[in-house]
Formats: structure tokens, sequence, C-alpha cells
């Protein structure tokens, strides 16, 4: 079995770029190392190898079922691994100590999780969920909400969930119909059908933590009216322990096309479970202030739009590393020119086309993973940066890249999904290989936590225009020191970057020249696929400044991959910013009946 990721690309992201191990001059980190760093990341590679990978494809095979009962069935092999997963403490790792954690940076732990998205991503599902679930209860709830909910998620004896979707709302949370009335006690009482929840119901854990977005009187329409409740499956006992189940029922299970070893339900909060006299209703604690819902949830929701770019990286770099595995080994064919028929055929690597399907797929994943773990870094500087304006300044342009940072890797490392199939031609769509099951698998990630028609319309209506364009201006400096390095060392493709950067600021003063939300954001999804491709130059630009004049295989490939990226791909921006500066009205005036 080949290794899900190369653990030289993240030495190489992680200490020779990044330079992590300096973050263990601040206070939080003190007590690591890059020893601790290095044993987290050969613990998560053991366990993903050893106990998420063998099952990845039996999970698939064998989905999640619903007993006559409404419990869960599924193979054991996932809570095997799940539980070794608890065991390891690696769900702890970026919290805080107090609470049972390992104060880890967060670069390390983003890494740690790949490991495991890249070896089985329907089983790492439940672990990743549960970590934002806890991190946003950590963030906004009260000490005792910490100690009781908290405590058992990091300790891997409760899984956690977000629930926000409904049938009839999907992704417009304006228009949610599930209630929330106070009780007597200061509880809630919930009630309403929550839909599309990963990890919702299972036999895997003790208890399941439901984070669930609920209306309130009194808060007014749309959105101003959602507060936040902890909705446990089981209420917890005054020792700690289980107490009596809550009115959530299984109403059902959805089955995907990919992703199949995570459950994902339909849930019906307050269904009639309760005793005579009882006010109805799922049993609801409030996180925070009531009518805060949503500002709560969404701290939730940037961590997972995050995470999702790294699970659509995580799949697409194992998709890579397979497709390249299988063309060292495929034999077919013969050099173009060769004239003897009787000669043996070479491993299709040899053939210069394939060569380019495999360097496309590596110019994706590994510019990809390199956002990723920038993001991430951007992350532990917000949180520990040891003057305000450093910790701001990370803040803002976090907020400008996270929506590229969920959509991008969603699309082109779904592609590279794609092409690992075409290396494996006709063998590339059975059964028999699992490129097929990465690229399904992976196909669900331009919809979770919001499609890319949502992302372009929060990068450009939002992103790119808040606070005068601030985070605009940052983004653009911190491109512009990478391409001045660049050009005082001698690296090449810093003009070609500048060039595509000053573009994108004249397509985006175009758009918004007239100040019409419903013109500039008519192509959105343009401007996020060409300011991506922009954002991710610089990330490969940033890699080829690291690389140098180094000549080993390792650094050759980087920079043929960077090459391939400023050669191939940075040029269809061009195209897309023509479009976007046009104001083409075509998809806008498409009149519904016309279809």
């Amino acid at each position: 079995m080949i290794d899900v990721l190369s653990r030289r690309d993240l030495d190489f992201l992680l200490y020779e770029w990044l330079d992590v191990p300096a973050l263990t001059a601040r206070k939080r980190f003190a007590e690591h190392s890059r020893e601790t760093f290095d044993a987290v990341l050969d613990l998560s590679a053991e366990l993903a190898q050893r106990l998420f990978a063998p099952h990845n494809k039996m999970a698939d095979a064998q989905e999640p079922t619903m007993r006559p009962d409404g419990s869960v069935a599924m193979i054991p092999e996932v809570k095997k691994a799940l539980d070794a997963y608890a065991r390891s403490g690696l769900i702890a790792g970026p919290f805080d100590e107090q609470i049972g954690g390992m104060q880890l940076p967060t670069t390390v732990a983003r890494a740690s999780m790949a490991w495991f998205q890249a070896a089985n991503a329907g089983t790492a599902a439940y672990p990743f969920l549960t970590t934002a679930n806890a991190n946003l209860i950590a963030a906004h709830g009260t000490d005792e909400q910490v100690e009781t909910y908290v405590r058992p998620m990091l300790e891997g004896r409760w899984f956690g969930t977000m629930c926000l979707s409904e049938p009839d709302a999907g992704s417009s949370l304006a228009d949610i119909t599930t209630r929330a009335i106070r009780a007597d006690d200061g509880s809630y009482r919930i009630t309403g059908t929550k839909m599309w929840i990963s990890g919702g119901d299972h036999e895997l854990t003790e208890n399941i933590v439901h984070l669930v977005l609920a209306k309130t009187p009194g808060g007014g329409p749309g959105v101003k009216g959602i507060s936040l409740f902890i909705v446990p499956k089981f209420l917890p006992a005054p020792d700690g322990g289980l107490g009596e189940r809550n009115d959530i029922i299984l109403a059902g299970l959805n089955h995907k096309m990919g992703n199949r070893g995570t459950t994902n339900t339909l849930l019906v909060f307050g269904d009639g479970n309760h005793s005579p006299g009882e006010q109805s209703g799922a049993v609801g604690f409030l996180v925070g202030d009531e009518h805060r819902g949503l500002s709560y949830m969404f701290h939730m929701m940037n961590e997972a739009r995050i995470g999702v770019g790294f699970l659509a990286t995580s799949l697409g770099y194992v998709g890579y590393r397979k497709s390249v595995e299988y063309a060292r080994t495929r034999t077919q064919g013969r050099p173009v020119g060769a004239k003897d028929p009787s000669a043996p055929p070479v491993p299709i690597i040899e053939h210069a086309d394939v060569r380019r399907l495999l360097l496309a797929q590596k110019a994706y994943v590994e510019g990809a993973l390199a956002l990723g773990l920038y993001c991430a870094a951007l992350v532990d500087e917000q949180d520990t940066a040891s003057d305000a304006a450093s910790a701001a300044e990370a803040a803002l342009l976090l907020d400008v890249l996270t929506p590229i940072a969920k959509s991008w890797p969603s699309q082109w490392c779904l592609e590279a999904n794609s092409l690992a199939i075409q290396v494996h031609g006709g063998y590339g769509y059975t059964r028999d290989y699992d490129v097929e099951q990465h690229y399904r698998d992976n196909r669900l990630n331009p919809i979770h936590e919001g499609t890319h028609g949502i992302q372009g319309l929060d990068l450009l209506g939002r992103k790119v225009v808040m606070q005068g364009g601030a985070g605009l201006r940052l983004l653009g400096t911190r491109i512009a020191t990478t391409t001045s390095r660049a050009r005082g060392v001698g690296v090449d493709h810093a003009d070609d970057l500048d060039k595509a950067w000053r573009r994108i600021l004249d397509v985006t003063e175009a758009l918004w020249a007239d100040g019409e939300p419903t013109v500039a954001l008519a192509n959105s999804s343009v401007y996020l696929e060409a300011f991506g491709h922009v954002v991710v130059a610089w990330m490969w630009l940033e890699q080829l400044l690291v690389v140098g004049d180094q000549a080993d295989d390792f650094y050759q490939g980087k920079r043929m991959a960077g090459q391939y990226f400023f050669a191939h791909e940075l040029p269809k921006v061009g195209p897309q910013l023509d479009l976007l500066a046009s104001g083409d009205r075509t998809a806008s005036d498409m009149n519904p009946r016309w279809f």
C-alpha cells in the first residue's frame, strides 16, 4: 500500500516554507518542538494507513443502514478505527490544556487530519465534525457547557454535529422553520426537522452533541431571529453520565454518491417523546445570547469550510499518488518513433501526455495543500500573535481567503481525481481501482458548507469590499512582497503574477463601478475561479522561492509543477477576466421560461 500523502511534501511546507517550529517561541506552544510535531505526524500517518485506509472501500460498498428499531448499523471496522483515534488523543490536538487539549498549532493539527481524510474520508468525517463542534462550544459556550460537552468530545466518548439545513430551506437559513421555546427551567424545547446532517446518528459513541439553529420569539424576521442550541442525543445526568434519551428521532438516512461511510441523516426534533404534562420538543440549551446564533455558527462554518478544502485536497492528493504508482507499473505502447513492434511495451509514464496528466494533478493538489496550510498558519497567527495589529491582519487575510480555501480545492482537486481516472484508462472507472471512489467522494465537496455559487457571492459581494477593500489591499501587499523577493533572487514568474493581480484589481473596481449588486454579482462564480487561480499561483511562487536552485528529485518535481501552473493554468485567468470586464449578462438575462 502506498502512502496516501507525501510526508516529504508536508515537511517541505511545514518546516522549509512556513517554519512552523518558530511558533514554539510563543507561550501557547512552548511545550512543543519539531520533535513533538513529527511525532504527531508520524502517529497520524501510522493510524491512517493501518486502520483507516484498509476499510475505505468496504465502508463505501457496505454503507450504513437503518435497523427496524431506528438505530444505525455499519461495519465494525469504522468503530475500531475511531476508537483508536480517540485513544491517540488527536481529537484534542489544538484545544487548551485546561480542558484536556494538547495546544498544538492549528497548522499541525490540520496536517494531521489530512492523513485521515486521504485514507478514508467517510470515517474521518466523524472526528472532523466533532472538532469543529467542540471548538464552537469552547469559544462561545459557558464554563458548564464546556465541561459537560467539550471534554467528552475531546476524549472521543461523544461526537458532535452541526444542524443547519432543512428539507425546504437548504442554504437559505433565513427560511428555516425549526422553533425553540424557553421552558420554565431555563432550557428550551426544540421542534423541527433538519436535513443532510452528517454523523447525525450512529452507535459509534455514547452520545452525539447536536448544534442546532432554531428561531426564537422576538428576534425579528429572517436570520435575525436565529439562535443556537446544544441538543444532545442523550441528556447529561447530574453525575456526568447519560440520562434519558432526548426527543430526537432518526427519520431516515440519505444515500449519497460518495462519503458513503458517513451517516447522513434526516432528524426530527420534538416528535412527541415526552411525558404527559411536559412541554413538547427536544431539550436544548442556548449557546451565548438569543438571536445571535448565526454569528456563532459561522465560527464553526468558517472552520468547516477550510476543513472541506483540506478534505478535497486530501482526496485529490491520494488519487494523484495512486495514478503515479499506476503509471509507473502499467505497461502499454512504445515510445514515439520506435520502429520495432516486437520491442517490449513501456510504462505509460514514459508517454508525454500521461506525464501531462500527472503534472496537472501535482500542480493542483500541491498548490491546494500549500493554500490550506497557509490559511491554517493564519489561524495560528490570529490566535497567538504577540501584537494586536498582526492578529488583526491575519484575521482579515483569512476572511478574504476562506472562500478560496474552500472552493478552489473542491473544484480543482476534483479535476485531479478526474485526471487520475484518465491515467488509469478503462480500469479507472471500475471498482477494482480506488480512483473512481475518490472522485465520487470528492464530488460532494463543491456543495459541502456552501456551494461554489455561495462562495463566489461571499468573495465578490462581501470579502473584497469589506472595510473599504482593506482585505483586498492586504492580500495585494502580500503578493507584491512575494513577487519582489522573486525578482531579487532571479526566480521566474513574478511578472506574470503581478500582471494577473493588477487585472483582478481592475476588474473588481469595474464590477462595482455602478454599485449595482445584481449586475456585479451575475458572474461571481467566474470571479471566484479567476481569483482562486491567482491566489494559487501566489502559493506556487512562494514554494518556488523555497526550492531555489536545489536540484534533487523532490525539488525538481516542485519546480516543474510550478512551471506547469504558470504555463498552463494561470493564462486561463485572462479570458475569464475579459468576460467579467465585459459586463456580460447572458445568465442573468435568461428568462426561466426559455429553458
